[in-house]
Order: structure tokens, then sequence, then C-alpha cells
């Protein structure tokens, strides 16, 4: 009888659409521009109204996780964005949502959503209100009464009209006293561009100045909802800052859970892009609860980070709630030791991010990585080291093993890649390789970063190595 294939169940419509929007390339915005004073803009409404779509318009790139679910976006995500010619501090809200069951985790959420929603309105010099053609709903009249107050910094953009859909009914909005409407569509573009002008109409652009590289500065900010309700981080949420007169950015990912406990499809995708920072990013802090220990996905997580040569630091956090004791933190390191066995190479270090305890370590430890990730070496001195390696340590010989070492060379930096040209590379046993790199690490500078080396055949040394 035949064996049957196994069939594995189909992607979802969301799953496809993550997929989709991923693999497009988006502009280069690795250079981009930061100003100062420049005007806070935040656009706002009810749930799946199309403000993450609005956002990422104006933005030019996929910085929100779009979908068709409510209550997708959670934390403010932020950037700088360039409406109708000018900067400002665009801001993409979680959706004001009424309907909550009274004592669930969902609805403890739902009311932080709304207290950072009401946070961001209460500073922003324009706010965008976000509604949907031909639907008024109870969280849209109960939303544009909280905002009464606010008035005077109101533009409203009725969305999902592209082609004209129903913009007749939608006119019923002005009798919430608006003075004026915009219909749009963020996902087709319609009318964007009358909108971008009136959103920055009347803003105040006097203050605005490009920053030097220099005057950047360490900024305390609340961007991330921070809750004890798993798979509260969605979007990859972005922040800059400057420490040790070094520039950095980071990149606060959603956490990874095994497929089997990735119930909904937006955490597929949120999961999704946070694996997919692994690989713009150069090192990694891998958080552990100092309070609940390691996860099987913490392994698995740094499996994919090593794969992508990034620099790994463990880092204990909520350390404030164990023994401030050495003996402690030591046998906390044993342990996580003993879990990664090879990767002990790797910092450990306590963290109450909470408190803001080791958090200058953090960064300073983070800059030394970095420096090995860089580094590059002469390959002069490459084979000066590989030669002396070879005198204390000579690669084994017998009639079935037998291998010459010829030279050696750096392919990459960040992630630090080695080569080693020798005769029958597949001789060469895996201790004798695990040897190299340990010299590698020890002697070169990489002794806290992962290196990879490969093995290449070549009868030729290094001095005759262009010969015909």
């Amino acid at each position: 009888m035949a064996k049957q294939k196994k069939k594995f169940p189909e992607k979802t419509k969301i799953q496809n659409e993550v997929e989709k929007i991923d693999d497009i390339e988006t502009e280069d915005f690795s250079n981009k521009k930061e100003y100062e004073g420049t005007p806070l803009v935040v656009i706002a409404g009810r749930p799946n109204v199309g403000k993450s779509t609005l956002f990422n318009r104006f933005m030019r790139r996929r910085l929100a996780i779009v979908a068709p679910t409510p209550g997708v976006t959670r934390d403010g995500v932020e950037g700088t964005a360039i409406i109708a010619g000018k900067p400002v501090r665009l801001v993409d809200t979680g959706g004001y949502k009424l309907d909550r069951e009274i004592g669930t985790q969902e609805a403890q959420m739902d009311a932080l959503v709304v207290e950072k929603t009401l946070s961001f309105i209460k500073k922003a010099d324009k706010i965008v209100l976000l509604l949907e053609a031909g639907k008024i709903t109870g969280e849209d009249e109960e939303f544009i009464s909280i905002l009464r107050p606010f008035m005077e910094k109101v533009v409203v953009g009725v969305n999902k009209c592209e082609g004209g859909n129903d913009e007749n009914t939608s006119w019923n909005y002005l009798k919430y006293g608006f003075k004026e409407i915009v219909f749009i569509s963020a996902s087709h573009g319609d009318h964007i561009t009358e909108f971008a002008e009136k959103i920055v109409a009347n803003l105040d652009f006097s203050k605005v100045r490009e920053i030097a590289e220099d005057e950047k500065l360490f900024t305390h900010s609340n961007s991330s909802i921070v809750s004890d309700y798993a798979g509260t981080t969605r979007d990859v949420v972005e922040g800059e800052f400057s420490f040790g007169g070094k520039k950095f950015e980071v990149l606060d990912t959603a956490g990874i859970r095994r497929k089997a406990k990735v119930h909904e499809n937006v955490e597929y995708y949120s999961v999704n892009r946070a694996i997919k920072t692994l690989d713009k990013c150069d090192v990694v802090f891998l958080m552990i609860d100092a309070q609940e220990g390691l996860a099987e996905q913490d392994k698995k997580i740094c499996s994919l980070a090593f794969e992508r040569g990034r620099a790994i630091i463990f880092v204990l956090n909520k350390w404030d709630t164990q023994e401030q004791s050495k003996k402690t933190f030591r046998h906390t390191k044993e342990w996580i030791n003993a879990m990664f066995g090879q990767m002990n190479w790797a910092p450990i270090l306590p963290l109450s991010a909470l408190n803001g305890d080791g958090i200058r370590d953090l960064l300073n430890k983070t800059i030394e990585l970095y420096k090995q990730l860089v580094r590059k070496v002469e390959t002069s001195a490459l084979n000066r080291a590989l030669a002396d390696w070879i005198f204390h340590y000579p690669p084994p010989a017998t009639k079935a093993i037998h291998f010459k070492v010829r030279y050696m060379t750096q392919v990459s930096a960040n992630p630090v890649s080695f080569k080693i040209f020798c005769t029958n590379p597949e001789n060469v046993p895996e201790s004798y390789v695990t040897y190299l790199k340990n010299k590698i690490r020890k002697d070169l500078g990489f002794d806290q970063i992962p290196v990879s080396l490969e093995l290449k055949a070549s009868r030729k040394k290094w001095e005759n190595r262009f010969d015909e």
C-alpha cells in the first residue's frame, strides 16, 4: 500500500500576508536624519480603522504590524516622518476599545493600551483621528467625547474610502462638530497628499533643527507597555540613545515562544519579526527571568543568534529579587554555562530593568563586544599566530589521518569569520578545529563573541598562493 504524504496545515491568510510584507525591499533608512523640536503627531482611533497602515505610509516603511485582527498595536510605535515636506515625530497608538470583559487579563491589557494612548494624546501637537467609512460605533462616539478638550488639535480622516466607497454615509461624522473631514484610503493612497497638508497645517516648525551625532543623549522613556501578561509586546519597538560616546539603537521584540504556544495569527507575525531582528542587530540581550530561570526557547533564540554570528549577553533580569551574594551569582553562572555548554565565552550579567541596576555595566559590555565584532586582523599577523599555534600543538599525524595547515585569512568582521587552507581538510579532527578556534578567541581578541572557522583545501603555501 502506498504511503500517504503527510499533510501539513495550510498557512492562514495573515501568515501569507506577513511573509509578503516582510519580503518587500523597502527604502534604506539606515542614514535617516534626526531632528530636535519636531512637533508630535499622534494617530488615534478605535481598533482596526487602519491607523498602522496610515503610519507605515507616512513612514515609507513597514514599522507597525498591519493585520485585520482588532487590537494588534499595543505599544506606541513611533519614528520621524517627513509629512508634506515637514519633519514630525509620528506615533501609532493602540486602538481605543470600549467592550471589555472585566477581570480578564485581556481587559487589563486593553486598559494599559488606552492609558498609553491618552498619555500620547495629552502631549500631542496634532491628533489624527482616524474613523472608518460608513461605520459609526459606540467606541467612536466615546473616543470622540474624550477628545473634546483637544478639538483644536484634531484633524479627522475617514479611512477605507478608496474609489469613493461609503463617502455619502460618512458625511454623517460632521454631526459630532468637526469643521471638516478628509476621505482617504491609507492602503491605496487616495487623498493622502491633501490629508498630509491638513496634518502639518499650523504646526510650529520654527524650533526644528537637525541633531548632530555628538548631541544625542541617553533618553529615559516608557516606549513599551510593561505587564506580566505574556505576549504584551507585538511590534518591534525602536529607540535610540548615546552612551560612552557611542550611538545605540535598541530593538525591543516580542517574546519568542515555541510554535505550539503561538495560537494567535498576530503573535505569529510578532515572533516572525522578532526573529528577523537578529539579521539587523549586532548584540543580542538574551533576557532571562531570574525568578523563573531558563526556558527551552532560550536555547532556540541563542542558537539563532549564534548561527548569525551575533554577540550574545545573557542578562539575568529581576536580579534584585535574588539573594545578593557572590555565591548565588557564581552558582547561576555555572548553571547557565552547563545549559549552554559550548558558549561559556558569552558574558552573563545581573540586571534590574525596573530599578536600573546594572544598566551601565550592560552598556559598557555591549561596547566591548561590538569592538570585538568589528575587529579585523591583518593576514600577516594571523599567519604568525598560526605558526606559533602549530608549533606548540602540531597537527596529529597517523597513516589514516594526515594533513598540513597552510595559511589562514579573516573572511569577514561582524560576523567574525576565518578560513584556514590546508591539505585534506576532511582529515582534520574536530578537536583540532576546536583548538584553533579557542586560540583565535584567546590570542586575537575575540574571546567573548562567536567565531566561525571554515577549512578549505589547498596545497599551496601562503607565499605561493597566487602562483599558476
